[in-house]
Parts: C-alpha cells; structure tokens; sequence
C-alpha cells in the first residue's frame, strides 16, 4: 500500500529568494536529506515529500515564508541543487522544477534511466500522466507551473506539482507517491491519497490507452473523484502573513524548548563548547530534529517550525543567520560521524526529540507573542535578516516597555 498523500492550498506569493537564504537552504535542506537517508533510506525521504504538512514543515525550518507557495519552489529547487553531483552517493535525483525546468523532467528521467539502468522512459511517462491528472483528469481552476519528480535509484518516486490561479491569488500543491509501484500503476489516482480505492485504475497502468482515454473515462464518474478528493489530506495555508496563536499548538513549542534547554546540555558537551553554539542553536536543532524523526501527526501545525530560524520576509522573525550557520555545522558533523560509524550525534537529536514527545503535556511556557517578540529583540545577536535588510538593536525606549 502507498503512503499517505495529499494536497495543499497556499496563498500565490512573488519575488524570488535572496542568494543568502538560497544557498543556506541548500546546504540545510541537504544534510537533513542525508540524515533521513542514514535513518530510514531514501524510500524514508520520498515518504516525507509525499506528504504535504512535512513538506511545509520543512520549508519553515528552512526559513522560508512559513504559509507562501513559495515554499514549493524554493524547497525543490534547494534540494535539487544541494543534492546535484551527489545522487549516487544518496540514491536520490531531483528532476524537474518550475517553468521550463519542470519540461525537462522526461529528458532528465532518461538521463537519470542511462546512468542507473531504471527505465527512464517509463519514469518520464509516469512524469507525463501525473501532470496529465492533476492539470485535466482532475480538474479544479489551478493551472500547473511546477513539477518535482524524485526519483530513487530503484526507480521508486514521488511527485510534489503546484498550480496557480492567479485571479483568487492561491496556489495548490500536489503530492504523489510510488513506494510500491506494481499498485500505483494498477491504481494511480490512489498515489494521491495513498491507500488503494481504484478511483483511476488504468491510467498509468503498462496495459492502458493513451492519458486522453483514462481521463474521458474518469470524467465520466464525477461523483467518486469527488469522494477521493475529499479523502485526500488536506493543507489549508492562512493568508496573513504573521504566525498567530492559532497558526501552531503551543504545547509542542513549549515542548520544543523545554528539551533543548533539558537534553542540550547533556547530549551536546563537546558542541556547545564550539563558539557560537549555544542554548538558541540547540532549540533551532531541536526543530530539526522532530523534522528528521517525528511522525507524520506532528506537522498538522507547520507553522511552529517556522520558529526555528523565522522567515525571509520577517515573519514570524528575521532568519538568525548565525543560529542557521551553526545549525547547518552541527547537523553536517553528525552526518559525517555517523557515516564513519559513530552515530552518537545523530542520536542525541533524536533524543531531543522524544524528549519533546514526552513533555509535550507537562510543559507551560510563555505566549507566542512574548516567544516571537523576545526573538526580535535579541535578532540583531544571532545576524538577523530579512528581505528589507539587517536586524537592528531596539531602541532603548522599547526595551524599557518590556
């Protein structure tokens, strides 16, 4: 049976991402790869694509805008770069992208088919009719501009696509997932839910006409693809663009902090002497953490990891540079102690992380608004910065209401 997937609707968003969070959320987003390939394979990392709250999770954690579209496109396109050269070593490959990216993905799934021996022009098929279905066998006013397919060495896969509709200013996400691929080819539509109802069955099948028959027939039952889709998770984005009190579950914040004020000091000694490594870095780490090793009904609020290095548009806080750095440091030398044998890091990230399972109900802490507002303050500390330029300290007047 396929993992569960589903969509998401996020507020349309332009502009593009600064070079200095770019090339951050690159080196991040690719050791948190590599950890989850360490810890669960890469068929553990597609799972994790597929499914639409970690996605957003992990594109706050990045220091994305926490609830934007953008988020597709920046986390893709970060991890397609940061694992470019690598794709042997990982098992992993990126294909495709936004625009005229996302229309070489069949020439790249035939290029990544001659160097594994997988069929690449059966992925790049696959690739075809996936967009086929979301863009007109399924269709609900988005139009699709982007289409991520990642591919296993195996030639297991998952699909994260998104379409805009300019005149409601919304976007919608698509996630697809292949873990056994006999059933998704048999059942395709169930890929997007992720359990076998048949809603599709030949649309990718080996045996099936061409995408334009599967559809005509599919069109034909509009009362069961409305019963599918209503099955299907779903992420509904907010369009403010501050990170409320009812955006994230404040218990696990509470939880987050309370375990790296806890375990940080016992799990990282030798870290913490590190300069710059210090109690805000173990919380961001923390954050990581849960994003590497936390089951998928802990993402239903993605919005709280936005509050492990804020966002480029300064919300909920300026990206704290100097934390993102050391974060980056820590998980990379973890990573690379774990694959000489010497797992103790990666551990004790884990730890962190049951450690937060385990206080979520005991824990009380301050409002999302002190959190958020003590972060500010101190931001210009940790090279805060977002898109209008550099933290600055507070004037004094407003450090005396505190």
């Amino acid at each position: 049976m396929g993992a569960r997937t589903g969509s998401a609707d996020l507020p349309l968003h332009g502009g593009r991402v600064p070079a200095w969070l770019a090339q951050r959320m690159a080196r991040l987003g690719t050791v948190i790869v590599e950890a989850l390939v360490l810890h669960e394979g890469p068929h553990g990392v597609l799972r994790r694509l597929a499914h639409p709250f970690w996605f957003q999770a992990l594109g706050c954690v990045l220091g994305m805008d926490w609830h934007s579209s953008g988020i597709t496109t920046s986390v893709l396109g970060a991890l397609k770069r940061g694992l470019a050269g690598r794709e042997d070593e990982l098992g992993l490959t990126v294909c495709g992208g936004r625009g005229r990216h996302s229309r070489r993905t069949p020439s790249e799934l035939m290029a990544v088919g001659e160097r594994t021996g997988i069929d690449g022009a059966e992925l790049a098929r696959k690739s075809r009719l996936v967009a086929k279905v979301d863009s007109a066998a399924v269709q609900d006013g988005f139009s699709l501009y982007l289409h991520g397919f990642v591919v296993a060495r195996d030639g297991a896969w998952a699909v994260v696509q998104q379409g805009m509709k300019p005149e409601a200013r919304t976007a919608r996400r698509y996630h697809w997932l292949s873990e056994h691929v006999r059933s998704f080819v048999e059942e395709p539509h169930t890929a997007i839910e992720g359990e076998p109802q048949g809603a599709i069955v030949n649309l990718t099948d080996r045996r099936a006409g061409a995408s334009r028959s599967a559809q005509v027939e599919l069109a034909t039952r509009p009362d069961a693809v409305v019963r599918e889709l209503r099955r299907i998770p779903h992420l509904q984005m907010p369009m403010h663009h501050d990170v409320r009190p009812t955006d994230v579950f404040l218990r696990r914040v509470h939880a987050t902090l309370a375990a790296a004020a806890e375990r940080g000091p016992r799990d990282f000694p030798e870290l913490l002497l590190q300069p710059g490594v210090g109690a805000r870095t173990v919380q961001a780490l923390a954050a990581v953490a849960e994003v590497v090793h936390g089951a998928p009904c802990r993402f239903t609020d993605p919005a709280r990891f936005s509050l492990a290095h804020g966002g480029k548009d300064g919300h909920p806080f300026p990206v704290p540079l100097r934390v993102y750095d050391q974060t980056i440091a820590v998980l990379k030398q973890a990573v690379s102690q774990a694959r000489l044998g010497r797992d103790e890091k990666l551990q004790a990230l884990r730890r962190l992380d049951e450690q937060a399972r385990r206080i979520e109900g005991a824990v009380n802490g301050p409002t999302l608004d002190a959190l958020i507002a003590d972060e500010e303050d101190h931001s210009h500390e940790y090279g805060g910065r977002d898109v209008t330029g550099e933290a600055r300290p507070p004037k004094r007047g407003q450090l005396a209401l505190l």
